[in-house]
């Protein structure tokens, strides 16, 4: 296999990340770059979350957030991905609520332009997406943002958000901000765009319907 040959959906397993060891998340964030020393805390925590926390704080609010290595719990943040077995991708997604910041509006892209009630918890956001390098540039973001369609329908939501990233033809993106996803993946899972708050980003969202 070469290391630029698309993944296939059967060599593909996502699973809550409750399901997943702390190990294997680990693995998956270790080759990250912004996100590994993110953590995906940028919109959970108040204050500009560089100054107001530590590192290993970092990393202990995301194991706490993930419940890795605890099958039975009811919560977790975000799902994994196995390629063949071995841990490969992440994709944050929950309801909207659980991000203070971004409901705040302190994150001016998903408001701009909509008129939404930002404490509706039925609508679910995907925040970040990363591939752990050696599996990166082969397609494994449409799977994991495939894989939020259903898991947010299955657990009730009403509605899913993306806030992506437009890219062009020819013109490179380092990884680190692409770690809010491609349009083009979106949309692929089936998502519409909704808004476009800027040049660069726009809000891909698609609703289910009741039942």
């Amino acid at each position: 296999m070469t290391a630029k040959e698309p993944i296939r959906a059967d060599q593909v397993t996502v699973v809550p990340a409750n399901q997943a060891s702390w190990h294997d998340l680990t693995l998956v964030f270790g080759t990250a770059d912004y996100a590994a020393r993110c953590r995906c805390q940028r919109f959970k925590i108040d204050g500009w979350f560089w100054r107001d926390t530590t590192f290993d704080e970092r990393v202990e609010l995301q194991q706490e957030q993930t419940h890795c290595d605890e099958p039975d719990a009811e919560r977790t943040s975000g799902l994994v991905a196995y390629v063949d077995g071995d841990p490969a991708g992440w994709v944050a997604v929950e309801p909207r609520t659980a991000y203070p910041k971004l409901i705040t509006g302190s994150s001016p892209v998903p408001w701009k332009g909509r008129d939404e009630d930002r404490d509706d918890a039925s609508v679910w956001a995907v925040t970040c997406t990363i591939v752990r390098r050696g599996y990166r540039g082969r397609g494994l973001t449409y799977h994991l943002a495939a894989a939020t369609v259903g898991y947010a329908r299955d657990r009730g939501a009403r509605a899913l958000e993306a806030y992506s990233m437009i890219t062009e033809a020819g013109k490179e993106i380092t990884w680190g901000e692409l770690h809010v996803g491609a349009r083009q993946v979106f949309e692929e899972a089936g998502l519409t765009q909704v808004s476009h708050p800027s040049k660069r980003r726009a809000v891909m969202r698609i609703d289910f319907a009741p039942g």
